[in-house]
Parts: C-alpha cells; structure tokens; sequence
C-alpha cells in the first residue's frame, strides 16, 4: 500500500535561543500543500523572504547546518530537520524570526513533542520516494569518514564513531525503521568535549551555549577549581565529573547516545534531499560535511533522472518551427559542420532538433569504413547547436553572438548512431541564464530509444566583428 504525503494539522510554535547566535528567536511550523516540501519564511525581514531547504544550498556546516538562498541564511537546522523526516512530514512552512534555529536541549525530543500536539495529517498524495538503485560512497581517509548508501526496499541507517576517546570508545547505534525514531533517537543530544568549551564561549561560537543543551565529555581528569571555573562562565551551579566521564548536570539516556545523535545529523541533513529515500545508509564517524556531499550527490541523481522525460511528443509530418535555412540565420556553422536538420518544437527552457544521419556524412569515409559509425563527438556537437539554438534564440540579434562550451559533462553513450538513423534531441535548461552562462541536460533518441545523454555547459559571447 503506497504510503500518501504528510502535513501538520494545526500551527505550533516553538521559542528558544540560538546555539551560535544567542539571539531568541520563536519558530512556527505551519500546514503546507502537497509537493511543498520543507521552506523556512525569516519574517523578522522586510520581504519575508524564504530559503528552500535543500542540500546544495547548505552553506557552512563547520558546528551545524547552514542554509543560504539570495543571501539570506538560516542556521543550525538540522535538528529541526531531523524531527521533520523521522516523523515522516513531507510539507510544512517554518517561519523563523531570526537567523538561527532554537536549540532547546540540543536534540529533536521537544521539536517532535511539538509536532506531534500540532497533530499528523495525512494528505491526498502519495509520497515520492526516490530508491537508491547503485551503491553510492563519500569517504574521507584522512579523518575516518566514510558514508555508504547501498540500495534497499526499506530505509535503515546505522552509525559508528570513534574519536580516540577513552571515555566513548567505539560506539555503534541503529535505526531500523523510522516509527522507533521518537523515542529511540529523537531523544539524543548535541555533545561537546570539556577542553572545547572555554575556546567556543570566548571565541562568541556558543553565544546560546548551555551546560544544559549539550552532553559535555571530559576525557582526564579535570580539578574540581577548573569545573567550577567553565560553570561560573556559564553561570551555571557547581558541577562533578561522574563515572561515565560526563558533566554530572545531565544523565544520558542510553549509553551510546552520542553515536545516536550522529544519526539524528543524518537524517536531518538527509532531509534536505527533499525527497524521502530506499536505501540503507551505513555511516562511519559521519559529520554535517559529508552528509551534505553525500546528500548533494542523490539530489544530482534525482535532478538528471526527473529531466529525463519520454520521447518528445512532435509530429515527424508536420511543419518544422526552424527549418535549415532559418537554423543557418541563427547558428554560425555551415556545411560540413552544420549537424542540425531543423527545429520541432522549442519553448522558453527546452528545444526538439533534427539531425537525419546519412550515408553522405563525410565522416563515414574514415569512420569506419567496413561499419559506418556516428562518431560520439558529433553527436554532442549536435545536441550542443541543437542547445545554441535555444540560446540564441532568446536575443533580438543572434547573427551578432556565438556560444562556446566550457563544460562537458555526465555523456552516456547507449547505442550507435548509423546511417539512416533520425536523431532527435532534446534540451532542457537546468539553470537559468545567469551572466551569460547556460547549463542544459540533453538527450539524444533514435525511434523511442536513448542513445546518448549528458549535460553541457556554454557561454554566450558577442561576436567581435
């Protein structure tokens, strides 16, 4: 049975300091539509502008996840994120009057409680699950990291770490399903070591920093006049090193809940894929950074799969938008080199070419003789003026501008091109147009079939003369 889109009921607000920041600040989670997604609105500003909250718009995750969109940042997200994606929410608005996320008590425990009052809706779709169907790696050799995401039919993480600490030792933890994350994950805590604290507190890091927000660990043993000292800097009473080598103001709620919090960061930077995965993440000593790559790379993915569509829908017989003469008022490239037939159709961000493959081409001669082949080159040449056409298109004296390419990237050959053959391209922008440069998915269909993909990267330059 497909699992269908989840939203809140009702708006709920939560109110806290910012962990780096130590600014107040009051979140409010608000219903949304289907295919909405996780947007935070920062209505302290005057536009009340938004921030999607999406993996390659993570901007810093040196002490937490940072997202950024037309220069404005929310921060330290992740926790928020995490509670979000283990409940299963796929839509929902956050307005935020400040720049940063409330801590609370450095986990998700009371994000979720929140959540949960504001009640789980379910919603007229289903979700969008995106499977991971090839083994999928971000290492790191220098610092241990590695982050495996193998294909599933279910989604599971499970985390190792190991900091050289004589007092976590090697710990390990596991989420099976997502129904156990409230209370077997949402629980767990942010957590810091004691020599770290003084150089955060005075170096303005921690503004929001509390004793009571994060697991503090002490791996030797620290005089009673130096803790009394770092809790006097908090203004916090007295504390003691227990026997489990923490700060004795906070009992842990299971024995490797430092390991489980790593696994909160995933999922709540997981959930900036912004879609929920199949998969099963194995994760050793995972942190914001690599979780981010990872997170990045399956957004790629998905990104190229959904610009992938069926054999454009145009009539062969019927009239070209371009026909040859028209394409040579807009292209520069002549015969031999002209590689583009005519134009099928063509909107603001996509275009449909034609290119008929014929035994005239020049190139059969050398290429190969015994067993005519299109060459691959020619091919991205092809989709590429076919992608130029697009381009030029959009300016009032195309004659006067030429585009070149800077980047070639991500072509996949399926199957040869031969004589006879019709080819018909298809292009899409996967940006918009930005100080002259253009970035386009292609694809290459002989019949219904896929013979070659890729993404193209060009300039638009005036010509000189």
């Amino acid at each position: 049975m497909s699992k269908k889109q989840k939203t809140i009921k009702k708006q709920v607000t939560l109110s806290g300091k910012g962990l780096h920041t130590g600014m107040h600040v009051d979140l409010t989670f608000i219903p949304a539509p289907v295919n909405h997604g996780y947007i935070f609105r920062r209505v302290d500003l005057e536009e009340k502008p938004m921030i999607h909250a999406t993996a390659e718009l993570v901007t810093d995750t040196s002490r937490g996840t940072t997202i950024e969109e037309k220069g404005v940042r929310v921060g330290t997200i992740e926790h928020v994120m995490a509670a979000l994606y283990g409940l299963e929410i796929d839509n929902v608005l956050m307005e935020i009057n400040g720049p940063e996320a409330p801590i609370i008590d450095g986990s998700s425990k009371f994000i979720v409680r929140a959540l949960k009052e504001a009640g789980i809706v379910d919603q007229e779709q289903n979700k969008n699950f995106y499977e991971i169907r090839e083994k999928l790696v971000f290492s790191d050799e220098a610092k241990g990291i590695e982050i495996v995401v193998f294909p599933d039919d279910r989604f599971s993480v499970d985390v190792m770490i190991d900091y050289n600490s004589k007092v976590l030792g090697h710990q390990y933890a596991t989420l099976s399903k997502l129904q156990d994350f409230e209370h077997e994950v949402a629980p767990c805590r942010t957590f810091v070591f004691f020599h770290e604290l003084e150089f955060l507190l005075k170096n303005n890091l921690i503004k929001g920093g509390d004793l009571e927000n994060a697991i503090v660990i002490l791996e030797n043993e620290v005089p009673q006049e130096e803790l009394d000292r770092i809790a006097d800097l908090f203004n916090k009473p007295r504390i003691k090193r227990n026997s489990e080598g923490v700060l004795n103001n906070l009992n842990l709620y299971f024995t490797n809940e430092p390991a489980r919090h790593k696994l909160l960061d995933i999922l709540g930077d997981f959930a900036l894929i912004g879609r929920p995965i199949k998969g099963r993440i194995v994760a050793s000593r995972p942190g914001h950074f690599s979780n981010n790559q990872l997170a990045r790379k399956i957004r790629g993915m998905i990104r190229e799969e959904e610009t992938k569509r069926a054999f454009p829908d145009f009539s062969p017989t019927a009239e070209p938008l371009f026909n040859v003469n028209q394409v040579m008022k807009i292209l520069p490239h002549r015969p031999p080199f002209l590689l583009v037939d005519k134009i099928a159709a063509k909107t603001d961000t996509t275009i449909v070419g034609i290119k008929n493959v014929t035994m005239n081409e020049g190139f059969f001669v050398g290429h190969f003789p015994e067993e005519p082949v299109m060459p691959g080159v020619l091919q991205v040449e092809a989709m590429a003026q076919v992608g130029g056409i697009l381009v030029l298109s959009s300016v009032p004296d195309p004659e006067n501008y030429s585009t070149y390419f800077l980047k070639i990237d991500k072509v996949k050959f399926k199957r040869k091109v031969v004589p006879g053959d019709t080819l018909v391209f298809k292009l899409e922008y996967l940006a918009p147009v930005r100080r002259g440069i253009v970035l386009m998915f292609g694809q290459a269909f002989v019949g219904n079939d896929l013979v070659m993909e890729g993404e193209l990267m060009a300039q638009i330059v005036k010509n000189k003369n």
